[in-house]
């Protein structure tokens, strides 16, 4: 029995879509518009690029990246649908190349008789290997499908190069948490595929305003656990009677979502005081050497679904305002926890998080480096921003020389220490002093060296003259050396460009 064919324009049905009562609220309720979907507004708003892409027709293979729960498989749909485009979807954790071979095959048909597009979205495409990878390259370069990939992992460290370098990458980033009230407060009055509705609980649902916000709250800019959160609390307050006043609708307690969502209601709120007294503790741990108390706060921050980017940007503020050069290597741990965040996401990072915390809070301390810094912010303020001293200034013509401007400068690697005594700072601050290293950790180290470089200093300033290095280095002028090979570079790449262009025809 021939196929049966969809008309131009149209989305087939999917041949084995449960019926709606028995789909999860999270399914019935995803955005059927553009205009239904909400946050991303700078990619799908009214001046977003992907808006205005496929208001065109136009729709290029792209990947969207982002955490779980923040619209990429709707998002995929809905782009697919404003450009009239067949879609196909097929998970990389379940697919395999021949599943892949399958709807090429298919939407090389599509194309030859009807004329149509085929979009492919591809969920977890990072869960394909390299040769599962290698095989979408003909079918995105030729155009027979356009791949839509979907990751929560960073796709430049999981996905090849070479498919990469054929879509375009868009960040989406965590639902705000107005955007997720909107999501549960449509799903909570939506007549036909929400609560309110028949797929609901008789006499519809009522929530409990501070049932409402803990929801919202612990989803963590997750609309999916949103749902099925509420979807979970609803079922529970009904099988427990729980109804509003009057005995109509369901009526779900803060009980009735901590138990839906199996986490107690920790005393947080991440827009609230509890967010800055628990933030301002973890951080005085940090300060205080304190690594059980440090590990304590965060793993509260944690639980109560504080944004982990957050925690990482205060441990990375922590190495450098509280620990700084007393153990430089605080600062490449907390850079490092934030890095491995961004590539692992929770609930692995959690590991990094707690290596950086216990690592600053047990390292010496010292805050001289940022206390040297806003003493110069402070001379900058009360003196404006003060002329560079002349021999300081570049001499960018000969000619400015004349001016003394660029005159006298003395190049510290030409001297024994690669160091020669001369002024730095503006004339009116010549005498000034920021930075004095404490005698903690490795800033003692710092210290040692600066005093014995004065002393140096001093010794040659009694005797008239500093000593030239014994052992210079070649003399080349590095910037003309640079300028000239980025021009044979360019002159090189303009002639590969040429061959392969001869080549190709």
């Amino acid at each position: 029995m021939p196929a049966r064919r969809t008309a131009p324009g149209a989305r087939p049905e999917p041949l084995f879509r449960p019926p709606p009562e028995r789909q999860p609220l999270a399914a019935r309720m995803r955005p059927r518009t553009l205009e239904e979907f909400v946050g991303q507004a700078h990619l799908v708003g009214e001046r977003g690029p992907l808006r205005r892409s496929v208001a065109r027709g136009h729709l290029a293979s792209l990947l969207l990246w982002g955490p779980p729960g923040t619209g990429k498989t709707s998002l995929a749909r809905l782009l697919a649908d404003a450009v009239g485009a067949e879609f196909r979807t097929i998970s990389a954790v379940m697919a395999g190349v021949a599943d892949v071979r399958s709807i090429v095959a298919a939407a090389q048909e599509l194309l030859t008789l009807e004329g149509r597009r085929s979009v492919l979205f591809l969920d977890e495409i990072h869960r394909f290997n390299k040769a599962q990878q290698d095989a979408l390259l003909p079918h995105v370069e030729d155009g027979t499908v356009t791949l839509i990939g979907a990751s929560t992992e960073n796709p430049y460290f999981e996905v090849n190069s070479a498919l990469l370098s054929r879509m375009r990458v868009w960040r989406l980033e965590p639902l705000t948490d107005e955007d997720v009230a909107v999501i549960v407060r449509r799903a909570l009055d939506d007549a036909e595929r929400g609560l309110a509705g028949p797929y609901g609980p008789r006499g519809g649902v009522a929530l409990d305003q501070d049932a409402f916000e803990h929801l919202v709250d612990l989803s963590g800019g997750d609309a999916r656990q949103a749902l099925n959160v509420l979807e979970g609390a609803v079922a529970l307050a009904e099988d427990e009677g729980h109804r509003s006043p009057d005995g109509g609708a369901v009526s779900p307690t803060l009980s009735d979502v901590e138990s839906a969502a199996q986490q107690r209601v920790l005393a947080y709120d991440r827009a609230g005081d509890g967010h800055y007294d628990t933030v301002s503790a973890f951080i005085k741990s940090l300060r205080g050497n304190d690594p059980d108390a440090a590990l304590y706060w965060l793993a509260a921050m944690v639980a109560a679904g504080e944004d982990p980017r957050f925690i990482a940007r205060r441990l990375i503020i922590s190495a450098s305002e509280d620990v700084g050069n007393a153990d430089p290597r605080a600062l490449q741990v907390a850079v490092s926890a934030a890095a491995a965040l961004d590539h692992v996401g929770l609930p692995e990072a959690q590991y990094a998080l707690a290596q950086a915390a216990a690592y600053i809070a047990t390292a010496p301390k010292s805050n001289r480096a940022g206390a040297a810094y806003w003493a110069a912010v402070a001379d900058v303020v009360e003196h404006g921003s003060l002329p560079v001293p002349l021999h300081l200034r570049n001499a960018a013509d000969r000619r400015m020389k004349h001016h003394g401007i660029g005159v006298g400068y003395q190049y510290p690697h030409d001297f024994d220490g690669h160091d020669v005594a001369q002024q730095y700072l503006p004339d009116e601050l010549a005498a000034q002093r920021y930075y004095l290293p404490s005698d903690q950790g490795y800033e003692r180290t710092i210290g040692e060296r600066m005093g014995a470089r004065e002393a140096a200093r001093e010794e040659a300033r009694a005797r008239g003259l500093t000593p030239r290095n014994h052992v210079p280095g070649p003399q080349v002028n590095g910037m003309g050396a640079a300028s000239k090979i980025t021009r044979v570079r360019e002159e090189s790449r303009k002639r590969l460009a040429d061959t392969n262009r001869r080549d190709a025809e």
